[in-house]
């Protein structure tokens, strides 16, 4: 189904199903235990054996020797994978051939051998036993040292352009009568998702199969394949369940090509999961940033010269973290300036993680705005207002499909009783906790991509739906079920739904906050052409039939489903894809974020008191799921703001707290009572779902509006991410 006009009226505007707060129907097997991930696969493989991954203990340099002599002897140990017998492996799209060093090693904990044997027990053992000696070779760890080296990387369809230049900024700067240039550095983070990279690999022949937790099924086939040079058709990759992923899991990563390496040398299904150090340093991770904004503006508050400039790092041949893009949209202003820089560092890999480049991005800007707002005197919902923007501001011909900040921000300072906010900071008192609120607006792209599914109508009146779609943990199985239930004229439990198989339609898959809307669109445009089918079945047009409660009423008679299916059943497959709409209007989710923090006043221990999100969306297709989403990604938010970073060994490049005991994050009593509220509203651009997604927007300005409240309730600006105590100790306001 080609969506190139602005959908109007559909099956989906009947919302019997869809937008009703829906219980998930993956619910009760996950509660239950039945549900199976990636290393329970039991059942399929009762013979697996254990594989257990050796890191490298060194970021840079080479392997001079290795001893695998007692690690062999070891009772039960079957085999031991090394770049030696590895074979040649080929380069994936993300580099997959990296996943295994030796005798080059690229950054600490890269892994360089897989012991396989009877049980983990043995194979941790033997893991323990294998001996390498190492050439140690400088390394480049530093970002900061790092900043002049840096440079503009390529273009990339996801990024854009590295550099953007509106009007005359270094002019319109220098004249504006209000003036901010701030510098802001945001840390290494860790995705620390709760199911580690885990993996079972079966060779039946030359065909591949693979368990794995994985967000994008499709790309890690294409990866697999190539890499280990087997055609694409080879390769089967089944990831029904995810448990977390926050992009951590978009590429194949060491645990699936080794456990697939492994089968081979042993001849046997081999499962891997990495060890939690590992996925630390072995894995992907968020990479710090250093950010430097200017802001000049009128004494009456109108933005007249903006500019965002970046730096991050990368291995060689990597991707720059691009946190300055949401500010090329986000608010007016005539003159504009935004580069990315991306610099070579000796560090485990820096990719995707949730909302990658407008969650450090707007980590910055959203503090620089309220800097500004109190240089002008100005508050800082109104300071946004009054730079509000309809069009593009880069490419003023550009329209958006919908952008109602405004109302979001209006919205959430009445709601949050922002007028009761002390404009003077460290003015407001509860005993001896300074109170104090921020907040910042909230921007995420609308991303759109093919997605296709086939649904099965059988003679019980049953639609089964299949797609390679993931569910992360993000409600994929119920909205894709409501979808199907919706266009079909069904009740919910009439619909069973088959993710994660590579065997399936290739979907959008799971990744950002582009997953809902896309896959769902594809599954309508699969159920559409199954209601053509039936209609030409019973000798009717399409547009002529009806399908209600599992009845289908074409030439004035009702006919069931299963009536119509018969025996045999029916199959339709079809898949959405675009036209140029996205190119014609700027697509975007908005929102608004508002935080009260307390601060003790004698140690600076901040606690976050109440939190409050206004999204702007398109239509919400589960209320439940998505604010579940949202309420999880404020809580992101907190730890971005407050406690996450892996802390950096600048002398030998590794993370030193890679683990769930020395990385922090959030736990139940670090977050208080959130609010959400959804606006009502659908964007007939988007799809004919007319949907968005709010898995990332719910985190985009959460960190700034918990750096601003704090600010507001100390008078300490911190702009070094996370704001730990030792940052406002100096600063606080003497106790009474």
């Amino acid at each position: 189904m080609k969506f190139d006009t602005p959908a109007t009226t559909n099956p989906i505007d009947q919302l019997k199903v869809i937008g009703k707060p829906t219980d998930r129907i993956d619910g009760p097997a996950k509660t239950t235990g039945f549900a199976r991930y990636a290393y329970e696969r039991n059942a399929e493989v009762p013979d697996a054996l254990y594989g257990v991954v050796v890191g490298a203990g060194i970021a840079k340099g080479r392997i001079a020797s290795m001893d695998l002599n007692a690690a062999r002897a070891t009772p039960g140990v079957r085999a031991i994978v090394t770049a030696r017998n590895a074979g040649t492996l080929g380069k994936g799209d993300f580099n997959t051939a990296k996943l295994l060093g030796g005798p080059e090693i690229d950054h600490y904990h890269q892994a360089v051998a897989l012991v396989v044997a009877d049980t983990f027990e043995q194979a941790r053992a033997a893991a323990q036993l294998v001996r390498i000696g190492y050439t140690r070779s400088p390394g480049r760890f530093d970002l900061a040292a790092e900043m002049g080296a840096a440079q503009l990387p390529e273009p990339t369809p996801f990024a854009g352009p590295p550099e953007t230049k509106t009007g005359d900024f270094s002019g319109a700067f220098a004249a504006a009568s209000v003036q901010l240039d701030a510098t802001y550095t945001t840390p290494d983070e860790s995705h620390a998702m709760m199911e580690p990279h885990a993996s079972i690999a079966q060779w039946q022949g030359d065909k591949l199969t693979i368990w794995t937790s994985n967000q994008m099924i499709a790309w890690g086939v294409g990866d697999v394949a190539k890499t280990l040079g087997i055609p694409k058709a080879n390769v089967r990759l089944v990831s029904p369940f995810v448990g977390g992923g926050f992009g951590g899991k978009l590429f194949v990563r060491a645990d699936a090509l080794l456990a697939a390496l492994g089968a081979r040398e042993a001849r046997r299904p081999v499962k891997v999961a990495l060890q939690r150090p590992l996925m630390m340093n072995n894995t992907t991770h968020r990479p710090a940033t250093i950010q430097r904004i200017r802001i000049g503006a009128t004494r009456d508050g109108k933005i007249t010269a903006i500019a965002h400039e970046g730096w991050s790092g990368d291995l060689p041949g990597g991707q720059a973290e691009t946190a300055v893009n949401q500010t090329r949209l986000l608010y007016a202003g005539a003159n504009r300036l935004t580069t990315t820089r991306l610099a070579v560092l000796d560090l485990p890999e820096g990719n995707a993680m949730r909302a990658p480049g407008e969650a450090p991005g707007m980590m910055a800007l959203e503090i620089a705005m309220d800097e500004m707002a109190h240089k002008l005197g100005l508050d800082p919902v109104e300071f946004r207002v009054r730079n509000d923007t309809q069009v593009d501001p880069e490419k003023p011909e550009r329209p958006y499909s919908q952008r109602r900040l405004i109302e979001c921000l209006r919205i959430g300072a009445e709601r949050f009783g922002w007028n009761r906010r002390s404009t003077p900071p460290a003015q407001q008192r509860d005993g001896r906790w300074l109170v104090g609120m921020g907040m910042a607006a909230a921007f995420r792209n609308n991303l759109l991509t093919k997605s296709a599914a086939r649904v099965r109508l059988d003679s019980r009146g049953i639609v089964t739906v299949e797609t390679d779609m993931t569910d992360i943990g993000t409600g994929t199985y119920t909205i894709i079920a409501q979808t199907a239930a919706e266009t079909m004229g069904l009740p919910l439990d009439k619909v069973q739904v088959r993710l994660g198989d590579s065997a399936y339609p290739v979907s959008a898959g799971s990744g950002g906050q582009w997953g809902a809307n896309n896959s769902t669109a594809g599954v309508y445009a699969a159920c559409m052409k199954l209601r053509e089918a039936i209609a030409g079945k019973l000798g009717v047009a399409a547009a002529d039939a009806q399908f209600v409660n599992g009845m289908v009423h074409a030439g004035g008679r009702p006919v069931s489903l299963a009536e119509v299916a018969g025996a045999s059943g029916m199959v339709a497959q079809d898949g959405i894809e675009y036209g140029d709409l996205d190119k014609k209007y700027q697509q975007s989710t908005f929102g608004a974020h508002f935080v009260e923090v307390g601060v003790d006043a004698i140690t600076g221990e901040i606690r976050v008191r109440r939190m409050l999100a206004v999204c702007a969306a398109g239509r919400i297709l589960n209320p439940k799921s998505a604010r579940s989403q949202v309420i999880g990604a404020m809580t992101m938010g907190v730890g971005g703001a407050l406690m996450e970073e892996l802390a950096l060994d600048k002398r030998h490049g590794f993370f030193v707290n890679h683990d769930l005991a020395g990385y922090e994050v959030p736990v139940h009593a670090d977050i208080p009572h959130q609010d959400v509220i959804f606006l009502d509203e659908t964007d007939p651009i988007s799809s004919p779902m007319k949907a968005k997604g709010v898995g990332e927007l719910g985190m985009c300005g959460v960190a700034a509006a918990v750096a601003n409240a704090v600010y507001n309730a100390t008078g300490v600006r911190v702009r070094d991410y996370p704001i730990t105590l030792d940052k406002l100790l100096e600063g606080l306001p003497p106790v009474a």
